[in-house]
């Protein structure tokens, strides 16, 4: 359209040259501050690119999920706040529930959503195996936040799944070489029977018998149940130095609570599943005292960017904590946006530039990740419960002497 027009023609009434000239003037000053004004704002507009997050926002590990959501969103929500990003990233968030099949009908919904360009998927590894086929068939490259299965990245040659956590090799090589060093030389074993229980009872049980620990007894239960008499009856005849669980929360908190009823005064051993403050919650102060915890990576206290990471997210007042794989979600995000911003929202482009991945520089240290898309995590930190909270086991009254472990 052009800016000029006989501005004559506004009026039947004569006008004279000077005023038309004037009228000419002002209204073409007019257009042209409007058009200036629409183009700065058409310049100053980003590309929105949405990017999903998928974990367990309801059920027994929720909270596990939504520290990973909250961790996740501060991401988008900082790199927005960023004048230099090129691009303004939306978080499409979703629950999984921790269940394999709703994570497939959840993996299917946002790999099938072209204007999602990647994910921050999964804490339940159960789930996580579930979906890699998905992602894999509908090109959409994700970064697993937290499932620790090594089979998510090792069992298949998928070039669209990543992983930053580490896997539950790392965890379980740790916990039997720090038990049996504590001296511990029997365990009974109890692990649900999802592919992530009976994947910790396979890692522990050969890295205990590596060092010199003896399993008297193992035993498989399901997600679901609630009743452990039977087992814990027979492991009390056992008399075992230690009571390993390979499991989540939930089912964690029912069999401690329910070995204090049976007598059994065990050192109770678990797994980064139960590493949350639900977990305390569920036990009480008492009964949880004294619980282990083994997860993969530095504790955040102790990472490059943990201060800042944990600042951050206090300022946003979530209504949760970040729980222990929270950090790990933030790292993820990052990766992907940071992606993005190099490639722009192409899957394929971004899932070549995570591919290549190579000490890149996040809140968790420096992220590489090796030929099956699995970050190198050198690192295991051992917690113990003390006084209702999840300590580092060197900082614990524990790690120091001053407390004893059952049966030490």
């Amino acid at each position: 359209m052009s800016l000029y027009f006989n501005a004559s023609r506004l009026s039947p009434f004569s006008i004279k040259g000077s005023s038309v000239r004037k009228i000419q003037y002002g209204v073409v000053a007019a257009m042209l501050g409007t058009s200036m004004a629409m183009a700065s704002m058409t310049a100053s507009a980003k590309d929105v690119v949405k990017i999903a997050f998928v974990g367990p926002l309801t059920g027994g590990v929720s909270s596990i999920g939504l520290g990973g959501r909250n961790s996740a969103d501060l991401a988008v929500k900082l790199r927005n706040a960023d004048p230099k990003s090129k691009y303004t990233y939306e978080l499409v968030t979703q629950d999984d529930e921790c269940k394999p099949n709703v994570g497939v009908q959840v993996a299917t919904k946002i790999s099938a959503d072209r204007g999602i360009v990647a994910g921050v998927t999964h804490f339940c590894s159960a789930v996580a195996m579930g979906t890699v086929g998905v992602y894999n068939r509908f090109g959409l490259p994700v970064v697993v936040w937290g499932a620790v299965l090594p089979d998510i990245t090792y069992g298949n040659n998928f070039k669209e799944i990543h992983r930053v956590n580490g896997t539950m090799i790392n965890q379980s090589e740790v916990a039997a070489k720090f038990m049996t060093g504590l001296g511990y030389k029997k365990w009974a074993i109890i692990h649900d029977t999802t592919d992530y229980g009976k994947g910790h009872n396979k890692y522990f049980s050969e890295f205990l018998k590596r060092d010199g620990g003896t399993v008297v007894g193992t035993f498989g239960v399901t997600a679901d149940q609630q009743d452990f008499t039977s087992e814990l009856t027979k492991i009390r005849e056992l008399k075992p130095d230690v009571v390993y669980f390979g499991g989540l929360t939930p089912l964690g908190v029912r069999i401690r609570t329910q070995m204090e009823k049976l007598g059994i005064k065990a050192q109770f051993e678990g797994t980064s599943g139960i590493k949350s403050d639900a977990y305390i919650e569920g036990t009480g102060k008492q009964l949880s005292e004294g619980s282990l915890a083994f997860i993969e990576g530095a504790p955040w206290e102790k990472l490059p960017g943990g201060l800042f990471f944990t600042g951050k997210y206090q300022q946003q007042k979530y209504g949760e904590p970040p729980e222990a794989y929270g950090v790990f979600a933030f790292a993820a995000t990052n990766l992907i946006i940071d992606a993005v911003e190099k490639v722009g929202p192409d899957r394929k482009k971004v899932r070549d530039v995570l591919n290549g991945t190579r000490d890149a520089e996040t809140v968790i240290g420096k992220v590489t990740f090796d030929d099956h898309r699995q970050n190198v995590v050198p690192l295991v930190t051992k917690y113990v419960v003390e006084d209702g909270k999840w300590v580092i086991w060197e900082d614990s009254s524990y790690g120091k002497g001053k407390k004893k472990l059952a049966g030490l």
